[in-house]
């Protein structure tokens, strides 16, 4: 007896071994396509929410020239660390660098504080990816499932020790 898998277990045809058609099994996938989780739609949100707030900050600050303290613009106190001890914290220059990048100075923005661009292209490459996944009919929660982020984690947090590491060299005058 051969597999058939159109008509179900036999060629022969017979009614006694029932496989859904082509058809009914696209259907289905159809149905499953349209039916998205509440999180999908708020990962969705989340990360259109992210890009229009990215864009508020780029119209509403002006980037400090010191390197670090743009966010003094918001309301926020100067950062303590810095004013105490001059050593920065592991933020220090973030709002900044993103203000610069979002500004199109994506050099200044990297020179500033890494971290900041990071933020800039992290949040435009989920806006993009949450909005393809849902455009191809994936449910952007079940995606997220499947993607490693404990490593991912682990490795946007090493990258903030890295830059901030570097934010505290350059505030020290320790490299240029």
């Amino acid at each position: 007896m051969s597999l058939d898998p159109v008509r179900g277990a036999g060629a022969s045809g017979n009614p006694g071994s029932v496989a859904p058609s082509r058809a009914r099994l696209a259907e289905q996938g159809e149905s499953v396509k349209r039916r998205r989780s509440a999180e999908h739609w708020i990962v969705l949100a989340g990360a259109w929410i992210g890009l229009l707030g990215l864009a508020a900050l780029g119209i509403v600050l002006r980037p400090d020239p010191r390197g670090y303290g743009t966010h003094e613009q918001l309301g926020f106190l100067p950062c303590l660390p810095m004013v105490l001890w001059q050593i920065p914290c592991p933020g220090c220059g973030v709002t900044t660098s993103v203000v610069l990048a979002l500004h199109g100075d994506l050099r200044a923005a990297l020179v500033t504080q890494p971290f900041g661009l990071f933020v800039v292209l992290a949040t435009l490459f989920l806006a993009a990816w949450a909005t393809f996944a849902h455009l191809r009919g994936s449910d952007v929660k079940h995606e997220l499932e499947q993607a490693r982020m404990g490593r991912i984690a682990l490795a946007v947090l090493v990258l903030l020790g890295l830059c901030w590491a570097y934010k505290v060299a350059a505030v020290r005058g320790w490299i240029g």
